[in-house]
């Protein structure tokens, strides 16, 4: 579970004005910005505060009201960014995953998921104490809350009561009932509408019909409740290092079409794809982010099998994903801007491409990546393992290039003779005078010597009945039925690697029942006089 450190900054750009050496450290501050009317205050100081003063109040009307002098400065969104940022970075060093706000909250600040980071701090109330304790030496005014998701959290340090809160482990949807409704991360308009209905607090809307909400509403009142709340997941955009590998495009006419999406993704790519050519790699992951008109980013992260810079590649894999999201992509009143960024590199082998002879391998890497959009998870491959334990000698792994490789697909050659398989002379009581041993006489040639269905761990054989104590069973109860073997090869003796806790050898048999199944078990540990042997069945030949 995510652990969420909210720090609002109050009125930044007065703070990052007297930080920078711009304005006085005394007197009444206020920031203004173009607005319907002319200037308008966009940022205040206490001081300005106790003066009665409001931001969004037309700065004209403000200085014949009060009969004191007010120092003005320019906005200057871009430096007031630039600072936020740095702070974000100098914030990094309580965990890595800090992101600041984006246009849905409205304000300044941002976010610290501490889930795995707290103890080192002695605990969360002690990371929160000292976070706290260093702003205020810098003489950076924050209010900062801990809570389960960033709605929680931004609620609860903007609007609480306190300017330090500490909510443990789901333990906040209690305390955000008593906020007002704008603590929602709402758009004004829908603020306005619900304290119209009377509806001033959360507990008052969370309280309510969802259906008669959503109608009146939208779906974006229900989102922002619930991520409050901590019933629908609100994953944060950490903050990262430039990228170099990225484009961006702007929609004065926001989109929405599947299609538009597709082609726009492709155009960044086609962007991207020439500094890709000139430092020699490819892409092997990429993400796309959707910038929503309501400040909501929808994104999209796609791996790719071997690097890449082809754009139409890219695209159908963008065309794949959204087919499986469909209605989940919910683009609202439309998207304004689509990223699209290399997150991952790989080097990219110069290949053959004027004649159109594509290179080995780029089907079955395409089909990888078009089942990984459609199926919404990485496509795993088996990779081989140092043991000679079965079940310990194969593991999965995601597709990658070295598991597309040809060289990984050559089909072996058939080993007929058990010699050549690496199996031990079979006993005489396997050999084919046996009184219970028919035709066929020989394992056949086209099965592999180990089974392509393997347990992860052995089924016990009940019953067993074995004509000799060190051969293989004669017949043995296995899933609530009787086998009677027909034919069996081995043993294989497979015996315990050193490194780990001692055990047992196990004898492999390969048999052949009655109903033509045919199966691969073992003896736990060699035959011994007054001892039960204990058989597995470990797999199963197609």
């Amino acid at each position: 579970m995510p652990r969420i450190v909210c720090v609002c900054l109050s009125h930044w750009p007065v703070t990052r004005l007297r930080r920078a050496g711009l304005a006085p450290d005394r007197g009444p501050l206020a920031v203004a910005a173009e607005g319907s009317g002319g200037l308008r205050l966009l940022a205040l100081d206490p001081e300005a505060r106790a003066l009665g003063l409001k931001p969004g109040e037309p700065l004209g009307r403000v200085r014949a009201r009060i009969g004191v002098p007010l120092q003005v400065h320019p906005a200057d969104p871009e430096a007031d960014r630039a600072a936020l940022l740095r702070l974000c970075r100098w914030a990094e060093g309580y965990a890595p995953g800090v992101a600041p706000f984006g246009a849905a909250e409205a304000a300044d600040g941002f976010y610290i998921d501490v889930a795995e980071a707290s103890h080192l701090r002695g605990g969360e109330a002690k990371l929160v104490d000292d976070l706290a304790g260093r702003l205020a030496r810098s003489n950076i005014p924050a209010r900062i809350a801990l809570a389960d998701t960033p709605g929680g959290a931004f609620a609860l340090a903007c609007y609480g009561a306190s300017d330090r809160v500490v909510v443990p482990p789901g333990g906040a949807a209690e305390p955000l009932r008593g906020l007002p409704v704008a603590a929602l991360r709402l758009d004004p308009g829908t603020v306005a509408g619900l304290q119209r209905l009377g509806l001033r607090r959360v507990g008052e809307v969370d309280a309510l019909a969802r259906g008669p909400l959503a109608r009146r509403f939208g779906e974006a009142l229900l989102l922002r409740l619930d991520q409050a709340m901590g019933r629908r997941p609100e994953p944060l955009a950490p903050l990262t290092e430039e990228a170099a590998y990225r484009a961006a495009r702007g929609f004065l006419d926001p989109i929405g079409r599947q299609s538009d999406i597709v082609v726009t993704a492709r155009l960044l790519m086609a962007e991207i794809a020439p500094r890709l050519e000139r430092d020699g790699v490819g892409a092997c992951a990429l993400r796309l982010v959707l910038h929503r008109v309501d400040g909501v980013m929808r994104v999209l992260d796609l791996g790719l099998s071997r690097p890449e810079r082809c754009p139409e590649r890219v695209a159908a894999l963008v065309s794949l994903r959204l087919d499986r999201l469909g209605a989940g992509l919910d683009a609202g009143f439309g998207f304004e801007t689509v990223a699209l960024t290399v997150t991952v590199t790989g080097t990219l082998s110069v290949r053959q491409t004027e004649l159109g002879a594509a290179p080995q391998g780029d089907g079955i890497d395409a089909l990888a990546d078009a089942l990984t959009q459609r199926l919404g998870r990485p496509l795993l491959r088996l990779g081989a393992r140092a043991s000679h334990i079965p079940e310990r000698a194969a593991h999965t792994l995601p597709w990658t290039l070295h598991g597309s490789d040809s060289a990984s697909r050559k089909s072996r050659p058939a080993l007929s003779p058990a010699r050549e398989r690496g199996l031990a002379p079979r006993p005489a009581s396997c050999e084919s005078d046996s009184p219970w041993t028919s035709a066929p006489t020989s394992w056949p040639d086209h099965l592999p010597p180990r089974p392509l269905v393997l347990f992860p761990r052995g089924e016990a054989a009940l019953d067993v009945l074995s004509t000799v104590p060190e051969g293989p069973p004669r017949r043995f109860r296995w899933r609530a039925r009787i086998h009677a073997i027909v034919h069996a090869e081995g043993p294989e003796r497979i015996a315990a690697e050193w490194w780990h806790a001692p055990a047992e050898a196990r004898d492999y048999y390969r048999v052949e029942c009655e109903a033509g199944r045919r199966l691969w078990l073992y003896r736990d540990g060699p035959h011994a006089p007054g001892r039960p042997a204990a058989w597995f069945v470990h797999g199963v030949f197609a």
